[in-house]
This record gives structure tokens, C-alpha cells and sequence, in this order.
């Protein structure tokens, strides 16, 4: 099959589907692979290495889409990539379609089957394709928002880890997942109160014998949520359903009750954002003030780390990558965690998830 990997265009998104090892491995399997040139440059990736490992480098995102069928990406098409897609090719990316009816729309009517990496789901619930980004950016999370934190970024001026005779800072993450497991381990990592909430009480029994009481841990409710976050330095949203919109925990009302320069790092905001007050943000003004809380919201924060992000995005992708190269959409009918990820197929919302975000009826894959 012909893959094509294009430059990513969404603004500050610096990550390549797939690193020149990865396209290595599709070439050595039979496949043609077509990269834009200077795709994976942002990510540390010349095209004398993807050249080297096989691939084709050609001039622009119109020999990508005109010439694969097989589409890899990092995150969901913009306009002009839109204009080139066709109900032939076979999409597969982040998509993150529950908040965005207009790109659902858009896909739909292009007729083209498009498989979310957020979706893709193992049983037991482990999404293997969101994981490695969620680790990045739950580990993102207290890295950038201690940045905002600092007084000049209009912040508390606390410092988490505090020093001999100062309290360090109190960090509450809401959501005991990928995301609030990684951020919780650098924020114990950099000495701060940390208290985590979780609404699954075997994962909050699970989390404190891993942190071995460094990490304090609470039963997620609306009461015991809003108690946190009053006394809270930073907040971490690290809330998901798969596929389906967040659900706002983190009330207008809590952020208005919190201290004056506290900040919200919401990294469900993919998703619509577990806090009311949030909206999506970017690399380059990622942050913004309600209630007198900082807000960061970026809805692509491993893109600012590229490098590390492309290589552990590889790592889950390929092998799923290399099931559709070889077998297409036939792939999915022997794979369930992949079918799983399928969102979009001949103009209709496969994805149950995706479509009661949007007030649409899931047509089954076989029917469709």
C-alpha cells in the first residue's frame, strides 16, 4: 500500500507520524512510503534519514494525498488538508471529534474512513495509542504549570517544592489515570503537597501503595472537588472518557472560589475541557486569566516536545500502522481494539461516543 506521511499544519505542532525507524519497518514490510519534505525537521528528523530508511521525499502535501491511500498523521485535518482528502483514503490520527461537529461534518462528507488513535481501546479499557501522549503530557503538566505559576507569568510566585522553612505548594490533580498518574509523579518528584481525586476507589487504593503515602488521594465528588481546589496552587485536569465529550467536574463557581493566581492546567481540553471556564489555547499564548485563575489549555502539548513525542508515538502506532498497510479496512475485522478507533466511515459516525456528543445515531462499521 502507499502511505503518506504529510508536514503537520496545525500552528506550534512540531511532532511526524513516524520517525525514519518506523518508515524503516513499513518499507521493509512492502509498502511505499511518501513524506513531505521537511515533515519530521521540527521533530529532529532530516529527510536524509527517512531517504536513507526508504521512504520517498516528495515536495508537498498534494503529492502526499495524491498519490497514498493509507494516511498517517499526528493531529485532525486543518482546511487546506480537508480539501484533499478523498472518500479513497484511509485516515489515521488523533481526531479528538466529540467537541468539533464542523470537522466531523466535514469528514463525513468526504465520505473517507478515518480510524482516532484516541480510541483505539484494548480490552479492560487501555486506550494504547493515546498512552504514550498522555504520559508526556501528564509530566507536561506540572512542568508548565509551575512556569505559570511565577509571578511575571501573572501566577501565585509559588514555588511547588517550597525550601527549608516554606510550605511547598499544594498541586490537586483531578483524574487517577495516565495523564494524573504522570503528572502526579512529577509533582511528588519536585516536593509539593499533592492530593489526587478519583471517582474509582480501587484506583485510588492502587496509586497509594504505588506512592507509598507521598501522594495524599480522595474520592472524587463535587464536595470534596470543590474543597480541594479552595485551597489549591495548581490544579491539573486529567479527566477522560473515550471518544465522548469531558465532562465539566471543575465548576465556574470552584474556579471562582480558588486564590487569586492559582492556575488550571486542563489537559482534557482535546476533549472540551474538564473546567468550565476552559477553552482551548496555543503553544503560542497558551495561557489566559478567568475568575483570576491562570488558565493553560493547549490542545497539543506534546507538540513542544516533538522529539521525545514522535519517538514514544511511533512506538504505539506502528504495529497498528503496518495492520492497515497490509490488510486496509479488513484489518479492523480481525482486530477489535482497532475497529474500536474507527470514527467516521462513509459518511457516517461509527463511533458511539462521537456521535451521542453530537446528537447523531452510531451506525455500526458492517453497516455502514
Amino acid at each position: 500500500m502507499n502511505i503518506g506521511i504529510p508536514k503537520e499544519i496545525k500552528p506550534q505542532e512540531e511532532r511526524v507520524a513516524i520517525t525514519p525507524a518506523g518508515a524503516h519497518t513499513l518499507v521493509l514490510a512492502g509498502h511505499r512510503v511518501l513524506i513531505e519534505r521537511s515533515a519530521g525537521v521540527g521533530a529532529g528528523f532530516q529527510d536524509a534519514d527517512y531517504a536513507r530508511a526508504g521512504a520517498e521525499i516528495v515536495p508537498d502535501a498534494a503529492a502526499v494525498f495524491g498519490q497514498a491511500r493509507l494516511i498517517l498523521k499526528v493531529k485532525e485535518p486543518q482546511p487546506p488538508e480537508l480539501a484533499l482528502l478523498t472518500a479513497e483514503h484511509l485516515l489515521f490520527t488523533y481526531l479528538h471529534l466529540a467537541p468539533e461537529p464542523e470537522l466531523t461534518r466535514a469528514l463525513m462528507e468526504i465520505g473517507l474512513s478515518a480510524i482516532a488513535y484516541e480510541t483505539v481501546q484494548l480490552p479492560g479499557g487501555v486506550l494504547p495509542l493515546l498512552l504514550p501522549m498522555s504520559e508526556v503530557a501528564g509530566r507536561m503538566s506540572i512542568q508548565v504549570g509551575a512556569h505559570a505559576l511565577e509571578r511575571h507569568k501573572g501566577g501565585r510566585g509559588v514555588l511547588l517544592g517550597g525550601v527549608p522553612g516554606v510550605k511547598p505548594g499544594r498541586v490537586v490533580i483531578v483524574g487517577g489515570g495516565t495523564v494524573g498518574t504522570n503528572a502526579a509523579q512529577m509533582a511528588v518528584g519536585l516536593g509539593a503537597d499533592v492530593t489526587l481525586l478519583d471517582n474509582r476507589i480501587v484506583r485510588l487504593a492502587e496509586l497509594d501503595l504505588a506512592f507509598q503515602g507521598r501522594l495524599k488521594t480522595r474520592l472524587s465528588t463535587p464536595y470534596g472537588i470543590a474543597g480541594e481546589l479552595e485551597g489549591a496552587d495548581l490544579v491539573v485536569g486529567a479527566v477522560l472518557v473515550a471518544g465522548a465529550l469531558t465532562p465539566h467536574l471543575i465548576t465556574r463557581e470552584m474556579v471562582r472560589a480558588m486564590k487569586p493566581g492559582a492556575v488550571v492546567v486542563d489537559v482534557a481540553i482535546d476533549q472540551g475541557g474538564c473546567a468550565e471556564t476552559s477553552r482551548a489555547t496555543t503553544h503560542e499564548h497558551p495561557t489566559f486569566v478567568e475568575e483570576g485563575v491562570v488558565h493553560y489549555c493547549v490542545a497539543n502539548m506534546p507538540g513542544a516536545v516533538a522529539r521525545t513525542a514522535t519517538l514514544g508515538l511511533t512506538n504505539a502506532t506502528l504495529p497498528y500502522a503496518l495492520r492497515l498497510a497490509d490488510a486496509g479496512l479488513d484489518a479492523l475485522r480481525d482486530d477489535p481494539a482497532l475497529a474500536a478507533g474507527l470514527n467516521v466511515h462513509r459518511g457516517h459516525v461509527v463511533h458511539p461516543a462521537v456521535a451521542a456528543a453530537q446528537g447523531l445515531a452510531a451506525v455500526p462499521f458492517g453497516n455502514a
